[in-house]
Parts: C-alpha cells; structure tokens; sequence
C-alpha cells in the first residue's frame, strides 16, 4: 500500500468510475420502461460477458481445474442473481434509493466474513453494522408525508448486497491466487451464455428489438453492461494499480450521492428520511472500516 498522494489520474478516474456506476441505477429505470426485468438483467450480464471477452482471452491459462467451479459461483453470487435483484427491485423502487441501498455491500461483506469465514469483528465494525442496519430500514420505510411504510422491494436489494458480500468472501478466502480482472471477466463469460440462451428462447426478445421504440430503452441497458460493467472493471483495476485499495474503495461514499442528484434530476421526489438513512449507512461503512488496534473475536 503506497503512502504518497494519489496522483491526478486517479482523482479523475474515481470520479468517472463513481459516475458510471452512480448512474447505472438510472440505466435499469430507463431500461424497464421497454422491456421486463428478467429482460432486462439477461441482456446486461450477455452483453457484459462478452465484450470482457477479448481482454481475457490470454488470461484463461492461468486458471486451473480447481478455478471452475468456485468462478461459476462468483459469477452466480457476483453478477447474475444481483442483476436480476436489482432488475425487479427497481419495478417498485426510485433509482436513487436503490443507488443508496447498494451501500449496504460493505456491511454485508463484513457480516458474511464474520458469520461464515470466521473473521474477527472490532467493536466499532458492530457498531457500524447497526447504524448502518438503521440508515436501510429508514430507507425501505420512507414516505413522502413522513410516515414508516414497509417496501417489501427493498428486500431486493438487501438480498443483492448479501450476494455481493457472500462474492467478495468467496474470492478473498477461495481465489486468493488469481487477479481481479481474471476473476470478474472469466466469472462474467461463464454466466453470460446461460443469460442469452433465456433471453433468446424464454422472453419475446427477437421480435420486440426490430421495434424503433425499444431502442432508447436498449441502448441504456447496453451502456449499463458494456460501460457499467465491463469498462468500470478495468477503471477500478486501473486505480487501483494507480493507488490501493483504500483510496479505491472511498468509490463507495460517492456512487449514493451520484445515484440521488440523477434521480432527483429525473423527477424522483427525496424524502428526509432518505437523507437520515444515507447519512446512517455512510456513517456506518466509515465506522466500520476505520481502523483500530485491538480486535474484538467473536469466535467464542
């Protein structure tokens, strides 16, 4: 981990990143106005596993037999069954609350590496934990006169965050030896096939993409595969060989904040309860990550 200040490339390249995936939540609101969510999520991960084709091809030599299996996982919990979580969640969620429910990944990974990895968790990691379980029940409860009104799609979204927390495990504890962009990019294409075959054959897809006013809705849920994943894998790798991965990470404070201004930018009301459960969630993560001497073990 270098201690020098990060050089203005990587400034500019974390601030594009927060833009691309701060604005793919309002990709998936364009994309639902012209096709179903499973549609929807089938063509992100299709078009996403397959444009990282060429930039992987060398790197399938490095992965032996033992790779497969756990990389068909990380492909599964990583990438497909968050797509399609995120694809439903959105029939019912603003784009901006969805953005900052996403926030919730780091506590998730944090509680997944202690319940099933047998991490050890400091005392200010819980602590985090509970204000940011706080911030995402104030944000599946908000309403516009103020009231606490459960939305069972923001369960959704919980659920994703809990895949990519269980992914991130998986690849910290069980594919430690192989790089970021191996993993990402090998674990796409294997789940990519399994995606156009159900888009081709169980959804109308071929006969709705001849339709001129399809193509709006297509071509956001193109960007959001081609640029929102594929392109903000290489910039994230990019920054992080600029930097480390705690610069890298503070991507994590900026994505709700991006996804919020977007959607409220597209007419998407902002209640204050939003604004309190934002400000718990982050405030949560920071506690969490922030750094102290003595570990709490919860393995008793």
């Amino acid at each position: 981990m270098t201690s020098e200040t990060p050089p203005l490339k990587a400034w500019l390249l974390l601030g594009l990143l927060a833009l691309i995936w701060g604005s793919s939540f309002l990709l998936i609101k364009k994309g639902l106005l012209g096709f179903a969510p499973d549609q929807l999520a089938a063509i992100r991960i299709a078009s996403a596993g397959f444009v990282l084709l060429p930039f992987i091809l060398k790197r399938f030599k490095t992965v032996q037999p033992h790779h497969w299996l756990k990389l068909i996982c990380v492909g599964l919990v990583g990438s497909f069954i968050p797509a399609f979580l995120f694809a439903f969640a959105q029939t019912e969620l603003p784009s901006g609350v969805t953005g900052v429910l996403n926030t919730f990944t780091p506590l998730a990974t944090l509680i997944i590496g202690i319940a099933l990895f047998k991490q050890t968790a400091l005392m200010q990691q819980w602590f985090g934990v509970v204000i940011g379980l706080i911030g995402t029940l104030l944000l599946v409860t908000a309403t516009a006169n103020g009231d606490f009104e459960f939305n069972r799609y923001g369960l959704l979204i919980i659920a994703a965050t809990i895949c990519y927390g269980l992914n991130l495990n998986l690849i910290k504890h069980h594919i430690p030896d192989l790089g970021a962009l191996t993993i990402t990019g090998v674990s796409l294409f294997l789940v990519a096939p399994a995606a156009l075959i159900y888009l081709l054959l169980a959804t109308p897809f071929t006969s709705q993409v001849t339709q001129v006013e399809l193509w709006f809705p297509l071509s956001a849920i193109l960007v959001l595969g081609i640029i929102g994943t594929a392109m903000a894998l290489v910039i994230f790798n990019t920054v992080v060989k600029l930097t480390d991965t705690t610069f890298t990470s503070s991507v994590t404070y900026l994505i709700p904040i991006v996804a919020l201004i977007l959607g409220i930018l597209d007419g998407e009301p902002f209640f204050l309860q939003q604004g309190v459960g934002l400000a718990a969630i982050l405030t949560g993560v920071w506690i969490a990550n922030k750094r102290k001497r003595q570990p709490f073990n919860t393995q008793r």
